[in-house]
């Protein structure tokens, strides 16, 4: 009886464990959500807008963190020149690489990304947008430039966006 009994609770613990790993990306992320990093506060919306614009369509390796109003989110696109003229971080018809608007970044080969913020790490050289998003908060976007043609992001990009959430 007692073997018996072993048996079904080991055909149990195999199920309860297959279930786990089945769900296992609702079960560690917060919000049961694949995108949110460990200690995120705030569950972003499917469609994610950051700066008053949704990411680029077709984005991917989206990750945000959340915490007291602030996001920063990171994704890769080769639509980044678009999201910066549709969150109003660079006006139509300005270079991409204008003083006016950005700076130039860290040139290192690997850059971390901020703390908490889950990912796959920058590769510099980067440029730092800081400006007034069309919605009128601040907002400060970190792109991949191209390490080879100097006037071009890297094809796709990896951007890190901070901003207020609204």
């Amino acid at each position: 009886m007692l073997s018996c009994l072993g048996g079904v609770v080991v055909v149990l613990a195999v199920l309860a464990g297959g279930l786990g790993w089945l769900f296992k990306d609702e079960l560690f992320h917060p919000f049961g959500d694949v995108r949110a990093c460990e200690g995120s506060d705030v569950r972003l919306p499917e469609v994610i807008r950051a700066g008053g614009a949704s990411m680029p369509a077709g984005a991917s390796d989206i990750h945000y963190f959340t915490r007291n109003g602030s996001a920063e989110v990171t994704f890769v696109s080769n639509q980044i020149p678009d999201y910066l003229h549709r969150a109003g971080v660079l006006p139509e018809g300005e270079a991409l690489f204008d003083e006016k608007h950005g700076t130039k970044g860290v040139a290192d080969d690997e850059i971390d990304l901020p703390v908490n913020l889950c990912g796959s790490s920058l590769r510099g050289p980067v440029w730092i947008y800081q400006s007034t998003s069309a919605t009128g908060a601040g907002i400060s976007v970190t792109v991949e430039r191209s390490p080879t043609v100097n006037d071009s992001f890297r094809v796709p990009a990896r951007a890190v966006v901070t901003y207020s959430l609204p």
